[in-house]
C-alpha cells in the first residue's frame, strides 16, 4: 500500500462528499464516507487510511478511532486542502 498514494485519494473523497463548516474547512461525516460505494471500492482498509491521514495532520477527527455505526456522525476534518 502506498500510503501517501491514499492518502491522496481520501483529500479527494473528501472534497468530493463533504462540505465546508463554520471555519472554512471541508469536512464530512465518517458514516457518509464509509458507506459510500466509491470509497468502498478504492480503499481496502478505510480507517486505516484515516489513521495515517490523521497521523500526518492531513485530517482532524474526535477519537483514535473510527467505527462503522457508533462513529457514523462523527466529522472527518480536512485540514489540508
Amino acid at each position: 500500500m502506498d500510503v501517501p498514494h491514499e492518502i491522496n485519494l481520501l483529500v479527494q473523497e473528501i472534497q468530493r462528499l463533504g462540505s465546508k463548516n463554520a471555519d472554512g474547512q471541508t469536512s464530512v461525516k465518517f458514516g457518509v464516507l464509509f458507506n459510500d460505494d466509491r470509497c468502498a471500492n478504492i480503499f481496502e482498509a478505510l480507517v486505516g487510511t484515516l489513521k495515517a491521514a490523521k497521523k500526518r495532520k492531513v485530517i482532524s477527527f474526535q477519537g483514535e478511532l473510527l467505527l462503522q455505526g457508533v462513529h457514523d456522525n462523527v466529522d472527518v476534518i480536512l485540514l489540508q486542502e
